[in-house]
């Protein structure tokens, strides 16, 4: 079976872009349902108590962390982006890597929209969470939530796996390799030691 080539940097780009505008409005979508035909502050079941709805507009980070600093997360969205952004542009290779980017870059967007748009104002909107599953974790979460954090155990595979931005994979002889190009390895002749 034949691999694949890797992507241009242009279909890269495109497919991170395509991917993270789907993502963005189906976000956006969803938080608009949400807060037209929600109730604020009440459980609404939907599977018992496996899936509820709950409409509440959170000033912090999970599980409501940090309310007094809403800007900081501003920031910190705005910079995982625009590293995603020059990954897109300049590294990545890979079909793989450019889903998970994009689908990542997508669930950033929508969060920090919320922080740039929503009430109460630039830069400190609060964003808007519905979604509960008290079995499996005591959070209320929204659509952006679920891709960050699916996409980001993603990305730690990726990496645990091996496979680089660039679609090649990680083999402990190509890091063997690039310790030795780059002169992180002692060679036997000038160590003073193997005398």
């Amino acid at each position: 079976m034949r691999s694949r080539p890797p992507l241009r940097s242009a279909a890269a780009s495109t497919l991170i872009a395509i991917l993270a505008v789907v993502v963005l409005a189906a976000d956006q979508l969803a938080k608009m349902i949400a807060i037209e035909n929600l109730p604020p502050e009440r459980v609404v079941p939907v599977i018992g108590e496996a899936l509820q709805l709950y409409l509440v507009r959170n000033p912090g980070a999970a599980f409501s962390l940090g309310e007094g600093v809403t800007w900081i997360f501003t920031i910190a969205l705005a910079v995982v982006a625009c590293v995603i952004l020059f990954l897109a542009i300049t590294r990545v290779r890979s079909r793989l890597w450019a889903v998970v980017l994009g689908l990542l870059l997508g669930g950033v967007l929508g969060n920090l929209s919320d922080r740039l748009f929503r009430e109460p104002g630039f830069p400190v909107g609060h964003v808007v969470d519905f979604i509960s599953t008290p079995w499996m974790m005591p959070a209320i979460y929204n659509v952006a939530d679920v891709f960050i954090v699916s996409m980001m155990i993603s990305v730690a595979l990726l990496v645990l796996f091996g496979l680089r931005l660039d679609g090649t994979r990680e083999t402990r002889a190509s890091r063997a390799a690039e310790a030795a190009t780059s002169g992180d390895s002692v060679d036997a002749t000038t160590d003073p030691g193997s005398r």
